[in-house]
């Protein structure tokens, strides 16, 4: 999925350690839930979390979820599916609430069907997450002053309209990564064209909580 570099790259920026919590939001194949419970051990905890609202869809989210927490070795996996703002509410205090290439998806209206806003989700993250701990967003670059307009249309969002709800909902950037920029991304295709799929211009900002 990644170069191995910037795999690397994105996992210590994701500060996820032996013994950590980490909330995986809407988690796809596995991937980072897989990468994140290696890391966490038999002393952490990974919650691999399916909105409802999205647990329809057609390579049914949860049952990968559920295959993967399965294996091995992935004791310390658990797939969770509750609506958008519940998070898992069962779980304890998260050290890292983790979203990967899915903020933008609040803004389209699959995902707020039930009444969801980005900002009922960033308030839901503050409250799942201990003092300290991080929220991690990774996401396609839409093209400056066009904000979350194509998030349904091309998948992309302005990363300065993340920063600006997330900071609303009371967390504080802590870093930003430029470890998935590139800056040959028109920002004008659609994710999945196949021109620019994988190669993306992508942004990475680490929130705390304080």
């Amino acid at each position: 999925m990644y170069q191995h570099s910037k795999q690397s790259e994105l996992l210590r920026f994701a500060r996820v350690d032996a013994g950590s919590t980490v909330i995986d939001v809407f988690p796809g194949d596995g991937y980072w839930s897989g990468l994140f419970s290696d890391i966490v051990g038999p002393e952490g905890r990974i919650y691999s979390f399916v909105p409802a609202e999205v647990a329809h869809l057609g390579n049914d989210p949860v049952g990968r979820i559920r295959a993967l927490a399965g294996e091995p070795g992935r004791e310390n996996v658990r797939a969770i599916s509750a609506d958008l703002v519940a998070l898992p509410e069962s779980s304890p205090p998260a050290d890292v609430v983790w979203l990967h290439l899915f903020y933008h998806d609040l803004h389209a209206a699959l995902l707020q069907t039930r009444g969801a806003t980005p900002a009922d989700f960033n308030r839901a993250v503050y409250e799942r997450l201990k003092p300290g701990g991080f929220y991690v967003i990774v996401d396609h670059v839409a093209a400056t002053g066009t904000g979350a307009s194509n998030a349904g249309s091309l998948h992309r969002i302005e990363p300065a309209v993340v920063r600006e709800e997330v900071e609303a909902a009371g967390f504080v950037l802590d870093a930003e990564s430029s470890v998935l920029a590139n800056k040959d991304d028109p920002h004008s295709l659609k994710v999945f064209d196949p021109s620019i799929k994988g190669e993306t211009d992508r942004f990475a900002y680490r929130f705390v909580k304080c």
